[in-house]
């Protein structure tokens, strides 16, 4: 069986809204965050302390979005969620699937990072709000894909939404959602209602410990 360790809301988040599309069976090992802090005996499963570590067999895995295709390709190449390699969107599902974590995700870990992370001495908000700036900016190009569709590749919801969705989780918890363009903050709406969405919330909530952080972190 799939193995997931997970923090709530974490980028790990992508994957078990994966596995839920999916209609996977998974363990879910649910973990107070910085697990590297909280768990220190997940060194041995994981030695960078990061989540999301996804077992399937010999494969392990770290990276969420290289989870999201994994799944998607593995399980699922005939689902909703893919996009046959001869699609006139394959290359942008592809594109779209990364942008949500290298383009979307990565500013966001940095105003986190120094806003809230860092003890109050090493707090940079000059950096935080350089990097809201460009975490900003990157959406422009998510509102002019949206303009005449409601999902970003297919006109059907695939693993694309739930990577970039992801990324649109993480703004809201810092506060960030109150400037979403337009299309961006409708499609973010639509995101949420998504069956396999609420699953995933309902799951970690299910399977939260009672000493684990509840918490918007990486």
């Amino acid at each position: 069986m799939i193995t997931l360790y997970h923090c709530h809301n974490a980028r790990s988040f992508r994957c078990l809204w994966a596995l839920e599309a999916l209609e996977l069976p998974y363990q879910l090992n649910m973990m107070p965050f910085p697990p590297r802090v909280e768990c220190p005996d997940y060194l041995r499963e994981n030695p960078l302390g990061t989540i999301p570590l996804l077992l399937d067999g010999d494969t392990r895995m770290t990276e969420s979005s290289g989870i999201v295709h994994y799944l998607v390709s593995r399980y699922g190449p005939d689902s909703s969620l893919a996009l046959p390699t001869d699609h006139p969107e394959y290359g942008a599902w592809i594109n779209w699937l990364y942008f949500g974590e290298a383009t979307l995700t990565f500013p966001q870990t940095l105003v986190l990072r120094y806003t809230q992370l860092e003890p109050e001495e090493r707090r940079l908000p000059r950096v935080a709000e350089d990097y809201t700036r460009w975490f900003l900016s990157r959406l422009k190009g998510v509102e002019r894909a949206l303009s005449d569709r409601d999902w970003l590749c297919a006109r059907r919801f695939t693993a694309a939404d739930i990577s970039v969705a992801y990324a649109l989780l993480l703004a809201q918890r810092l506060d960030l959602s109150q400037y979403f363009p337009p299309r961006v903050s409708a499609y973010w709406q639509r995101a949420q209602q998504e069956p396999a969405y609420l699953r995933a919330q309902r799951s970690q909530d299910r399977h939260q410990p009672s000493s684990a952080a509840v918490s918007p972190l990486m």
